[in-house]
């Protein structure tokens, strides 16, 4: 078979399956008038041409690294330019990646791994970008202006080695019209990340006690209410991977980030904490501290008082309280309800996880009996038994996660976790005053704490009071874009019940495209796009959600809404009757 070396550029449309269900004809017709009047020539233009096009993909090659990556970055910057003088989610985006490598010619057709990179670095490119491999990078990064963020060396699927990726800073061109975009907008409040402190100790077996510590110095500044604090889902993306502070923040839309390091060793502790502008990528505040173990809850407060007086916010008397109660002195039992936190939000979720959970908390307690936390721990282990039925009793685990999260709260009422966790239990009891008292109670202690504002925004959803959702979730969402798969599906959700169909199928659209897996979410957008007419974009998610899930019941799904007033469930059915899916 014939061989060449090649540029190869892989692109891809930005949400294709929301789009088309959004507005079918409109967007296959803005589709091809990109190609046939933008991209096609562009390519055409630097020597380039199309191998081939694959529904929404295309797959190009060009003799020059060069003219390959002039083509690509003129081609989003032109799109960009189209997209502004469109409202907010009409646009077509591009992702593309590029990478030189060598390729097998099959006819007009090329094959081989120089093409696999391609797509996968397509596949890692932000909307509008342009993400290039090392090879690429190194041929063009003196020859055309343009800047790259080297991202590192990363892992890509179906790749046996890792791939060192560029990506392409459209706001840094040095020639052409600039559409500066920021991920996200930077709220009022100052606002900060906390990325995941480096273990730095020999065993890796303490990475638990370098993330606990990180979601300590979290949970701290969450506590206060003039600060914006990413949350701790959100911050750990992060983790073991190569990154910019200044790319982080634009990503998250925040002001200032924190990173730093932790060594254990024995009784000694190690910590490194620096204070950055993210803007610049410059030092505000930086410290290292020596101590001995036992000393790790005033290295805490004293970092997180020492980025207040650094960002200049003014802590009320009870925030001070707040920060300064260290829950605990002994740090044996403080470790133990670390690892067993850790292994709560671990990947791993099963019967042997619960078990190692539990008994680090119960052995915790033993240690402390009056320390809340791993009281409350206890009571988030039993409620994800009872949701996942891992115990040999699942039917009583709301009933033990109540008996220890009402434990977690008289020993500490300024707990937000243990309010939380009490939220949930009211939630899966139905008892939505308690639910929102409770997620109400967790806010007043943590006003960044995503997940309570999530409970009290569903609470509204099955009350009847979905306009009051959307702006808690909205809020959820902002703290924690990572955990949008979640927030968007209680978004649409809100939106649905509120008789706001289109906006509602947009949301679960863009849920599925994080989640292709999800059911329920398919269901919603097959019941919306009933409501609106498009009745066979309604049978064909149905068809797809046969084969995610056969045994999906229309029936079981109804029971499982707990919504106050019977209307707004029938709504969902209602939607479903009108695309003929249901009796």
């Amino acid at each position: 078979m014939e061989r060449r070396l090649a540029a190869i550029m892989a692109s891809d449309v930005v949400g294709y399956s929301r789009l088309i269900r959004t507005d079918e004809e409109g967007t296959l017709a803005a589709l091809k008038s990109l190609r046939t009047d933008l991209v096609g020539p562009k390519i055409a233009e630097h020597h380039g041409r199309i191998v081939k096009l694959m529904g929404d993909g295309l797959l190009a090659e060009f003799p020059s690294v060069v003219e390959a990556v002039r083509a690509a970055t003129e081609i989003q910057q032109a799109i960009a330019d189209r997209n502004v003088a469109l409202p907010e989610g009409q646009g077509i985006e591009f992702r593309i990646g590029i990478n030189l490598g060598d390729v097998a010619i099959d006819g007009e057709d090329i094959y081989g791994d120089g093409v696999n990179v391609a797509a996968r670095l397509e596949a890692m490119a932000e909307p509008g970008g342009v993400y290039v491999s090392a090879a690429v990078h190194d041929q063009v990064r003196d020859r055309l202006g343009l800047q790259f963020e080297d991202l590192g060396k990363q892992q890509v699927k179906n790749i046996d080695r890792p791939v060192r990726v560029w990506r392409w800073l459209r706001e840094a061109a040095a020639t052409g019209p600039k559409v500066v975009r920021t991920e996200r907008a930077v709220p009022d409040r100052r606002s900060i990340v906390v990325l995941p402190f480096n273990n730095m100790s020999r065993d890796a077996d303490q990475e638990y006690f370098s993330d606990g510590i990180t979601e300590d110095i979290i949970t701290d500044l969450s506590k206060v209410s003039a600060l914006f604090v990413i949350a701790r889902n959100s911050a750990f993306v992060y983790k073991d991977k190569a990154f910019s502070v200044p790319h982080v923040c634009r990503e998250l839309g925040v002001k200032f980030a924190l990173e730093g390091s932790i060594r254990k060793a024995g009784n000694r502790v190690r910590v490194t904490a620096q204070l950055i502008d993210g803007s610049s990528g410059g030092h505000i505040w930086a410290e290292r501290y020596d101590r001995e173990l036992t000393d790790i809850f005033e290295v805490q407060d004293d970092i997180t008082q020492q980025i207040v007086t650094a960002l200049k916010v003014t802590l009320s008397e009870a925030e001070k309280s707040r920060i300064a109660e260290a829950g605990t002195k002994d740090t044996d039992a403080h470790d133990l309800f670390l690892k067993g936190r850790e292994l709560l939000r671990g990947v791993k979720k099963d019967r042997e996880m619960f078990d190692q959970a539990t008994g680090c908390f119960l052995r915790a307690i033993e240690l402390d009996p009056n320390y809340a936390s791993p009281f409350a721990g206890l009571g988030m282990a039993y409620v994800l038994d009872y949701q996942n039925h891992w115990s040999e009793a699942p039917e009583t685990s709301l009933d033990q996660a109540a008996r220890f999260v009402s434990e977690a709260i008289d020993r500490d009422e300024q707990d937000p976790y243990a309010h939380y966790v009490a939220s949930l239990v009211a939630m899966f009891r139905k008892d939505y005053q308690r639910c929102a008292e409770e997620a109400d109670h967790a806010l007043t202690l943590n006003p960044n704490f995503a997940p309570a504002l999530n409970a009290r925004g569903i609470v509204h959803i099955y009350s009847g009071q979905p306009e009051k959702a959307i702006a808690y979730i909205e809020r959820a969402m902002r703290l924690d874009p990572a955990q949008q798969q979640q927030y968007l599906h209680f978004l649409g959700t809100a939106h649905f019940v509120a008789g706001d169909y289109e906006k509602a199928a947009a949301l679960f659209s863009d849920r599925i495209a994080v989640n292709p897996s999800t059911d329920l979410s398919r269901a919603f957008l097959a019941s919306a796009l009933g409501h609106l007419g498009r009745l066979e974009g309604a049978r064909e998610l149905w068809r797809e959600l046969k084969e995610i899930n056969p045994k999906y019941s229309h029936a079981e799904h109804i029971g499982r809404l707990p919504f106050r007033d019977p209307s707004d469930a029938e709504k969902f059915t209602d939607g479903l009757r009108k695309a003929g899916l249901v009796e």
